[in-house]
């Protein structure tokens, strides 16, 4: 569990600064959070999305400076719990289903993974390990569709969301083969990326949520 993992790029050594940049861009995430903390006043779900946001942060710092198992768990599970608690909120909030029907969509992203993963491993081996993330824009993907005619600019602001996550994987499975002629890797892009992603997609569902109050009825 506390065996050294060399898993990007810029590490060359097990030493706490032996990645500076993967290390430091997840002050993205916390820059995320912050704003979208302040944004989501009123709104207990929008700041518990906001909340998780720096945890991703803390957890990706705490691998890129101490990579081992455990770091690689903590950096891990901030990340599905982002993406469970968006499962809820989406289901809820944008398609209208009751609270069970929500925590039910919240199990079966579980068995959704587990099979989609293994599919994108298949069919686009070149992911690599990004392929654990891959069903995630096909998810965003698929709320965006059912929305599209009832929630169109939530609709659009998701599909938005599913493009920068494509780009942000496509860097962070750039990393190693370009990593002999960019030597500092792309990993920290994936980060960069990732928190202009989560961050506006807790944007998406703010605007959504306040549209709703808005609304008449």
């Amino acid at each position: 569990m506390f065996d050294p993992i060399d898993a990007y790029c810029e590490r060359l050594s097990a030493a706490y600064w032996a990645e500076p940049v993967n290390a430091v861009t997840n002050l993205a995430f916390l820059l995320a959070a912050w704003v979208m903390w302040r944004r989501t006043e009123g709104l207990p779900l929008g700041r518990a999305m906001s909340a998780v946001l720096a945890a991703i942060g803390v957890g990706s710092w705490l691998f890129h400076t101490h990579a081992n198992g455990l770091t690689a768990a903590l950096d891990v599970a901030p990340i599905l719990g982002f993406i469970l608690v968006y499962v809820f909120a989406a289901t809820r909030d944008f398609l209208g289903a009751s609270t069970w029907w929500a925590a039910g969509a919240v199990l079966a992203f579980l068995p959704y993974a587990a099979v989609m993963v293994p599919v994108f491993s298949t069919v686009m081996p070149f992911l690599g390990a990004s392929a654990g993330y891959a069903p995630i824009p096909l998810l965003i993907l698929g709320y965006a569709a059912i929305l599209w005619r009832r929630a169109p600019q939530t609709a659009s602001g998701m599909a938005l969301g599913a493009a920068i996550l494509v780009v942000s994987l496509t860097f962070r499975t750039l990393d190693g083969p370009l990593c002999a002629a960019v030597p500092l890797g792309t990993h920290f892009l994936w980060h960069i990326l990732n928190a202009v992603m989560l961050g506006w997609m807790i944007e998406v569902w703010r605007r959504h949520m306040l549209a709703k109050a808005r609304s008449p009825g």
